[in-house]
């Protein structure tokens, strides 16, 4: 099963969150709608992607997760798209070339949990992110500290637009993020599969 790609118009701003969602949970839910009213978005995008390049094994068939996203995230302004396999890009910068590319005039801004922030560093091309899209920050549980203090943070600590000014972040000029405090669910994907409670491809 395959789906359109999302529809968007000039002007409006796209927050895009990727991941695995192996599965989506009330958690996912929960900080995209913090991120829909702290980022000043329009609309949310959840990227399923093919597969994690950072995970060496590998989640659930895309279908399988796409049905489950679909179940957790209903919103009028939420968008469950599987373009990255319609794309066939694998890593995140790949993804938005290609959609600043089949979007011209469209805003994107690329969402993260805090614990993404820790480790952004390793992402392929990362700084190159940074410097084409805003970035917003959705704390989590026990990542405070670590995302803070990362590389990505000191090395684009001038470009820190206060969590009171979050609202701006959607129109902001590049490079430029924001780091927001949330209260947050204790749900974790990996916290589900290993209570059983959501099989991988070995069910399939």
């Amino acid at each position: 099963m395959r789906h359109a790609y999302p529809l968007a118009r000039p002007g409006q701003v796209i927050g895009l969150l990727g991941g695995s969602f192996d599965p989506a949970h009330e958690g996912h839910a929960h900080i995209t709608r913090e991120a829909m009213k702290r980022f000043g978005l329009d609309r949310i995008w959840w990227l399923v992607s093919p597969g994690n390049p950072l995970k060496s094994r590998g989640p659930a068939p895309l279908d399988k997760r796409m049905a489950r996203a679909h179940a957790v995230m209903r919103h009028p302004r939420v968008t469950v798209t599987d373009i990255e396999a319609r794309l066939g890009t694998r890593y995140t910068a790949q993804t938005l070339a290609a959609l600043m590319g089949a979007y011209p005039g469209v805003r994107f801004v690329w969402l993260m949990g805090a614990d993404n922030l820790a480790q952004f560093h390793l992402w392929q091309d990362w700084t190159w992110i940074m410097e084409q899209v805003p970035v917003g920050v959705l704390a989590r549980p026990g990542d405070r500290i670590s995302a803070r203090t990362s590389p990505a943070a000191r090395l684009y600590r001038d470009y820190r637009i206060a969590g009171r000014a979050s609202h701006l972040l959607g129109r902001a000029q590049s490079p430029a993020w924001c780091f927001v405090n949330v209260a947050m669910s204790g749900q974790s994907s990996s916290a589900i599969r290993a209570a059983g409670a959501w099989g991988g491809p070995a069910e399939m």
